[in-house]
């Protein structure tokens, strides 16, 4: 399968560059005590980042919220995932845990204050394309059966006309969520490659070591910017 970002995204967000870490076997059955405690080791090291501090001012997260705005989406009504995660625990609501897989790509998005998806690659038709939705596309929230149709024009993360997260990085859907029987994973992480390039690097190597750690499977890891906009999963 394919990861790609069409060119009308890069149009809006010309600075773009995504982290892409593809992992492949692992196993989602098990409970890794150690992968738990570092979630939480996280969870207590951001609660003291951001003492003080309101979550949408903070330099780590303006850049997402002007995002939102050069893509025609309100940061105040949708709120990017990184912004959503971070508030809660700022507030004092920590993080539950839920599975190995999500644990771990929680764990360092909250540690780089980086946004990133965890999508199940057995549920992905050739592509996870990131393009601006079309009328034919639908969407299932994440937790409610219910179909939606997408705003035309709305930047979504879609594979064969099924949305998987609306509003670029606001919400996820029910369909490619992951779950115990999920073995294969796409981690997709958002940046910017003028504000936090190295930050994306330093979190999808650091992801892919962990996966290697926790699972003893290999990953494959790779960048997509406006001049490189594909990437193939090996």
């Amino acid at each position: 399968m394919r990861f790609e970002i069409a060119k009308e995204v890069f149009d809006l967000l010309p600075n773009g560059y995504f982290g892409i870490v593809a992992v492949k076997g692992m196993d989602n059955t098990k409970e890794i005590p150690e992968l738990e405690a570092m979630l939480q080791a996280n969870i207590e090291v951001c609660e003291k980042d951001f003492e003080g501090i309101k979550v949408k001012n903070a330099d780590d997260i303006v850049p997402y919220r002007e995002a939102f705005r050069a893509m025609g989406i309100n940061p105040n009504r949708y709120m990017c995932s990184i912004e959503a995660l971070l508030d809660r625990i700022a507030k004092g609501k920590g993080f539950p845990h839920i599975n190995a897989i999500v644990d771990l790509g929680n764990a360092v998005s909250i540690k780089y204050h980086l946004p990133i998806g965890a999508h199940d690659m057995a549920t992905i038709d050739e592509a996870l394309e990131v393009r601006h939705s079309k009328p034919e596309d639908t969407f299932i929230p994440f937790g409610n059966g219910e179909m939606e149709k997408p705003e035309e024009g709305e930047v979504v993360y879609v594979s064969a006309g099924e949305v998987r997260t609306r509003r670029w990085t606001w919400r996820q859907s029910e369909i490619g969520k992951i779950t115990e029987e999920t073995r294969d994973v796409l981690f997709p992480i958002d940046g910017f490659t003028d504000l936090n390039k190295d930050k994306v690097e330093e979190a999808a190597q650091e992801l892919a070591a962990l996966a290697e750690k926790f699972f003893g499977v290999k990953a494959s890891v790779g960048y997509i910017d406006k001049n490189n906009r594909v990437f193939e999963v090996e």
